[in-house]
């Protein structure tokens, strides 16, 4: 049985990435470890070396049981991903397949996120895609930081429709909308633009997955 570990920093992506992971592959088995302090030391003072130390312990823990890793946290991903040699086991970061989707098209790319701290990885890793497939994009950096007081009193609804209003309201100045963090991809449903508005848990899952089996490296 393929076992896949997810490192999340929100109890509420437990129930979310179960249900993606049995859609995906019904017969793969998920473990999951919740730290909401890794995505709060971030926020307040960056990604510092006890940071990386920390992210590592929580990935070593989990790659004892698992054949690959999903971080969800699209804050601290870019570190984790790059940990996956002293892990042993493939660590995906949860938003690189969205961007390699996002910058595919070329155009302008609206980059969507309620934290602030999600925003500069998010940024670099769409350049880097963007710039391994010599492809030009323009990247529209447009935060709805208001959003996630929602979130943290735990109103998930009105969130995921703050989300979606900003959405609907910038969508007509670009070509493509990222939704940068995995609790936002329930916006998607609610927005109500034509423009194609993309979230990363599916995407994540679905190359966890293909890591997991051998079919991709990361």
């Amino acid at each position: 049985m393929t076992r896949i570990g997810f490192l999340h920093t929100a109890e509420l992506h437990v129930d979310t990435f179960t249900g993606l992971l049995a859609a995906a592959d019904g017969d793969a088995h998920g473990v999951h470890v919740v730290d909401e302090s890794l995505l709060a030391d971030a926020r307040a003072r960056g990604i510092d070396d006890d940071l990386r130390d920390r992210i590592l312990r929580r990935l070593r823990s989990l790659a004892a049981d698992v054949d690959a890793v999903l971080c969800t946290c699209s804050t601290i991903s870019g570190p984790a991903e790059a940990m996956s040699a002293d892990v042993g086991v493939p660590v995906i970061r949860i938003d690189r397949p969205v961007a390699a989707l996002a910058v595919a098209g070329g155009g302008r790319i609206a980059v969507v996120a309620a934290v602030e701290s999600t925003l500069a990885p998010t940024l670099a890793l769409l350049h880097e895609e963007a710039r391994a497939r010599g492809i030009d994009v323009d990247l529209d950096v447009r935060p709805c930081l208001d959003a996630w007081a929602h979130f943290e009193r735990g109103d998930v609804d009105a969130y995921l429709d703050a989300v979606a209003a900003h959405v609907d309201a910038i969508a007509p100045d670009v070509d493509v909308v990222v939704l940068a963090q995995a609790s936002m991809a329930g916006a998607a449903e609610r927005c109500r633009t034509g423009r194609p508005v993309l979230a990363s848990p599916g995407l994540g899952v679905a190359a966890v997955v293909a890591a997991a089996s051998g079919t991709i490296t990361r």
